[in-house]
């Protein structure tokens, strides 16, 4: 059943690998809310060589985070494409100078932060291995290949990306918290922030239904 949508801004927060995309895709299609992603939207860029694509795969290209300015900037552009609809911003903000200005412009409504154990993340990313030409993932013991090692639909080798592995991921998940810890108190000050507990995408979404059909039904 697809829920009535009101004009509401959400964001959601979480760990890499925490079920973030999962959960978001539900939102989208229950509240029938707009999905805007930052990392999709910069990847259109890149993949479309604009000037801002350019500017951004140079700091990619040096291990380096888009600086607050161009996203705040890109981010403001983007948000104007969606003005008067609902939606749900994912990946943005990263940095509280992110979050400051995006309340000036569009202040959110709801803010949800999916709060899923490193452990369960690290072990959940360790079993993750990739069909590289197709993009194709499995997950042992969740999306299991039919042949061990190899692709359900050629038969090609499955790798496991480098940053995928357990000393990697528990790098990338200890920056994140570093990072978004001021972003979730900017926030919990505003009184708007609410945490999801739990080790799976399927035991934390009814927490998130319970949670949004009062605010979208009122």
């Amino acid at each position: 059943m697809t829920v009535r949508s009101k004009i509401l801004k959400i964001l959601i927060l979480g760990a890499p690998a925490s079920g973030k995309g999962t959960i978001s895709s539900r939102i989208v299609k229950k509240y029938n809310v707009e999905h805007v992603s930052s990392g999709d939207k910069l990847r259109d860029h890149i993949e479309k060589q604009t000037d801002l694509g350019k500017e951004v795969k140079l700091y990619l290209n040096e291990g380096k985070l888009v600086p607050d300015e161009v996203m705040i900037k890109f981010m403001t552009t983007e948000l104007k494409k969606v003005e008067g609809k609902p939606w749900l911003l994912d990946g943005f903000p990263r940095t509280v100078a992110q979050a400051n200005a995006l309340w000036k412009i569009q202040p959110v409504d709801v803010v949800l932060n999916l709060v899923v154990p490193f452990e369960v993340i690290i072990d959940r990313v360790k079993n993750r291995w990739v069909h590289l030409p197709s993009g194709r993932v499995y997950n042992i013991g969740f999306n299991t290949p039919k042949v061990e090692g190899k692709d359900d639909e050629t038969g090609e080798p499955l790798v496991q990306r480098p940053d995928d592995k357990p000393e990697a991921v528990r790098k990338r998940l200890e920056i994140y918290d570093s990072l978004t810890r001021p972003v979730i108190d900017f926030y919990k000050a505003k009184n708007i922030l609410k945490e999801f507990e739990g080790r799976t995408s399927n035991e934390i979404w009814p927490k998130v239904t319970a949670y949004l059909d009062p605010i979208f039904t009122k």
